[in-house]
């Protein structure tokens, strides 16, 4: 095994995109997209056999005192299927092999992490691991991507999806039709629309949102990764959705709707034709990005009515490299979430 420097758009995507329900914050243009709005970034890749076979995509972020950590959400990525390893293992060797390659990867990212003045990597797998098979400290931490999600299966064709809604989903989405609202395209020049609908959404379902740089930054990407819809009457944006579309998936990242007229449940309607849109493109997952029916009781509702799996991922983790300064950033952290 080797480390490389990943720097082919391509060679990162395939192999992103490879795995089953890929992961846009591991791509090339995500990475980008974090470039401008928080930090540096580093792709990070394991080579065996002339193949990639795995990779993490590290976002710098500032803290107070100077300090900073990795950010790798959704990752690192490990994928046997570009391994020459993968017709010979059994389950047990597989995950020996895969602590093998994640310990390799760690290694040099300790080696940045000092050169960067770095004291963790706060990483989310989409795979489960053994705690013991790595050499380093580890700490669970507060989720920054939701650890539970709703993914729909959009292989099913459009009857059998609609079968598998809750009865008032489905009253839901024929009333908005029979309404006459129009689901729209838009860009960026529409931010300022977007943006209010959002508001609004953060002040209703009490949500922290980004700053409006953020948003801003994102509508400014390929409009092939990113798209913009708007639930509209009779001209009026009523609900809005920003999706991401990435290899087999497409990931609804934001939504807002207006306090207004929600009686025409013009969210439904959005959803649903984006739904069949992502399935047009020939995308297999549509992912809802998050449920928790604790923290969002009422948008998980709204989610779960469209049916779909719930895929649970294994949480967040800090991977330690500097133990005092992290003592302290925990004791920081705990105080201010007092206040």
């Amino acid at each position: 095994m080797r480390i490389l420097n990943i720097t082919d758009k391509k060679q990162l995507n395939d192999f992103a995109g490879a795995l089953e329900h890929a992961q846009f914050l591991q791509s090339w243009q995500w990475g980008e997209f974090q470039q401008q709005v928080s930090g540096q970034v580093w792709r990070v890749g394991v080579e065996a056999g002339g193949r990639l076979i795995a990779s993490a995509k590290l976002v710098k972020k500032q803290l107070p005192m100077g300090k900073s950590y990795f950010y790798c959400g959704r990752g690192p990525i490990v994928n046997f299927q570009f391994s020459i390893f993968n017709f010979q293992l059994n389950q047990e060797e597989k995950n020996k092999k895969q602590a093998e390659i994640l310990n390799f990867l760690f290694e040099e990212i300790k080696k940045l992490a000092g050169r960067e003045g770095v004291m963790f990597l706060r990483f989310e797998p989409v795979f489960n691991f053994e705690f013991s098979a790595l050499n380093f400290q580890l700490s669970k931490t507060i989720d920054v991507q939701p650890s539970k999600t709703l993914i729909l299966d959009l292989t099913k064709s459009e009857d059998e999806l609609l079968a598998a809604m809750h009865q008032k989903t489905r009253y839901n989405i024929r009333l908005a039709e029979k309404k006459d609202v129009k689901i729209v395209e838009a860009g960026a020049e529409r931010f300022e629309e977007f943006w209010q609908l959002l508001t609004a959404t953060g002040d209703r379902d009490e949500f922290n949102l980004h700053g409006r740089g953020y948003y801003q930054a994102m509508l400014k990407m390929d409009k092939n990764f990113v798209k913009l819809f708007f639930a509209e009457y009779q001209g009026k944006p009523l609900a809005c959705s920003l999706v991401i579309f990435f290899h087999d998936t497409a990931t609804y990242v934001h939504g807002g709707s207006s306090n207004e007229n929600r009686e025409l449940m013009a969210p439904y309607a959005l959803q649903w034709q984006t739904i069949k849109l992502a399935k047009r493109l020939g995308h297999k997952f549509y992912d809802f990005h998050g449920i928790d029916e604790v923290k969002w009781p009422g948008v998980t509702r709204f989610k779960l009515g469209f049916s779909g799996q719930a895929v649970n991922y294994p949480g967040t983790f800090d991977l330690i490299f500097d133990s005092s300064w992290y003592s302290i950033y925990k004791m920081v952290r705990k105080v201010r979430r007092t206040f």
